[in-house]
């Protein structure tokens, strides 16, 4: 493929957040990958009995009573008298803020109905298995989120973006900053602190995306029109960006509980590799309803951020069965996020991003840093899910039906082989390895050796074959 080849991508300037009928997430320089403007609370009242049992459905409820989850009976209400409220979705067929709160609210109300057996099962077994969920999606949840799905372009299944994180937060006092403590959840499985935080960092995290997008976009412009100076700068806006998502990232530790997490996790899986879907799921009156769907769970790896990034500095990733996933979680994101990314790739491999960042030394430095930026993301997130998951709990796949051992570290041995790369290509330029580049040499092998024994280990554990690429 070449330069001219790949097809303009229309970067917003303006989120135009009082427009209600343009897709929710919209890419922009403002607002990154956040939605276009702030996410729905409250539903239209003609979807009352919707909003009730959503508020009835935690763990905890606000109220701090027992909800539905806890007592089991989520699943017998929906059944006994939830009623269908898919002819009430088309008179909002073409206001996209509606829609975005439907999707969102029909998906944890899907997840909770099917998930709720495990819930207990677990409670039950002392963490020993999930058991299995329900095999079927009533027809009054099933029809309407895959209509919604529809509209909107998602999946008929809860997402990280459309449902769970970025569309489901509200701001407290409207007079103030986005930011995380101005922030609340709208719905929640589990109703304690550590959910909310779990889902209101990643917020935060991705309100500091607008740089990410602008420094990436306008590299490439830089890198078509041959501006060193551009160039260094678009990387420098990029670099300032990834180093507030990471230092976001890191007060997860504080905000939500490695011992907590499992509380609210078991909501979140998927069914696709999932033990307690082995079937799939019948979503009743959808399409051939003898024949089960089967979709991956919300992800933190759905994230359009370090993707992103990827794309940019084109990052190789290994030929495994493991990049399959990585790919496959593609087509679990927005659309024109999915459609952004896809151009960033197609864009800096057309252009040969990385080879005009190795022929100036700064260019270089600055290359050098974003990777060390994506590695650190990538280590804290091994390391959220050694102490958050494989510490508490033996299941074999992560929520989004990846291998939990194996996964993540795929991807992180890719970007630290990226990296010594570049730091060979520094150690030749004039001047060699600056006090930085040094730095980073020393951190990438020791994580490097790190992660091999700590993988190495957990899959000795677990019975797994060990498969390290270095």
């Amino acid at each position: 493929m070449t330069v001219d080849d790949v097809p303009n991508f229309n970067l917003l300037d303006d989120p135009l957040p009082e427009n209600t009928s343009l897709p929710t997430f919209l890419v922009s320089r403002q607002r990154g990958f956040l939605p276009r403007q702030e996410p729905l609370v409250d539903l239209p009242p003609e979807f009352a009995p919707l909003s009730t049992l959503l508020e009835e459905l935690p763990l905890k409820t606000k109220s701090g009573k027992p909800g539905l989850l806890a007592a089991g009976t989520l699943g017998p209400t929906v059944d006994s008298s939830f009623p269908n409220l898919l002819s009430a979705i088309e008179a909002h067929a073409n206001n996209h803020h509606v829609l975005s709160a439907l999707y969102r609210d029909y998906s944890f109300l899907a997840s909770a109905y099917l998930l709720e057996p495990c819930h207990h099962e677990y409670a039950r077994t002392k963490g020993a298995s999930y058991g299995l969920g329900r095999a079927r999606l009533p027809a009054s949840i099933a029809q309407p989120i895959a209509r919604v799905a529809e509209l909107t372009g998602f999946k008929p299944f809860m997402e990280y973006a459309g449902a769970y994180a970025l569309a489901n937060y509200r701001i407290v006092d409207p007079t103030k900053d986005l930011e995380y403590d101005n922030l609340a959840l709208i719905r929640a499985f589990e109703g304690g602190p550590s959910e909310s935080g779990f889902v209101l960092v990643h917020v935060d995290m991705v309100r500091h995306s607008g740089g990410l997008v602008s420094g990436a976009h306008d590299a490439l412009a830089a890198c078509a029109a041959g501006d060193r100076s551009a160039f260094n700068d678009a990387l420098r806006t990029a670099l300032t960006s990834l180093k507030q998502v990471n230092k976001a990232m890191d007060t997860m530790w504080a905000r939500s509980k490695p011992g907590e997490y499992v509380q609210f996790r078991t909501f979140i899986f998927g069914i696709t590799s999932q033990s307690m879907f082995p079937n799939g799921v019948i979503y009743e009156g959808v399409g051939d309803s003898d024949e089960p769907l089967s979709f991956r769970g919300e992800s933190g790896a759905n994230d359009s951020m370090v993707p992103l990034v990827d794309n940019l500095l084109e990052v190789p990733m290994p030929p495994t069965p493991l990049t399959a996933i990585l790919k496959d979680f593609r087509s679990y994101r927005p659309g024109n996020h999915r459609e952004f990314l896809e151009y960033v790739a197609s864009r800096s491999t057309s252009l040969g991003l990385r080879a005009y960042a190795m022929q100036d030394p700064e260019s270089a430095g600055l290359y050098l840093a974003l990777a060390d930026g994506v590695r650190e993301f990538r280590w804290r997130h091994w390391c959220f899910t050694r102490e958050y998951i494989l510490k508490k709990t033996s299941h074999p796949t992560a929520t989004g039906g990846s291998p939990i051992v194996k996964w993540l570290p795929n991807q992180l041995f890719a970007v630290l082989r990226l990296q010594r790369e570049v730091l060979d290509v520094l150690r030749g330029m004039p001047g060699g390895l600056h006090k930085e580049a040094r730095e980073i040499e020393e951190m990438v092998e020791r994580q490097t050796g790190a992660l091999q024994k700590e993988v190495r280990k957990f899959c000795e554990e677990r019975g797994e074959t060990v498969e390290i690429v270095v």
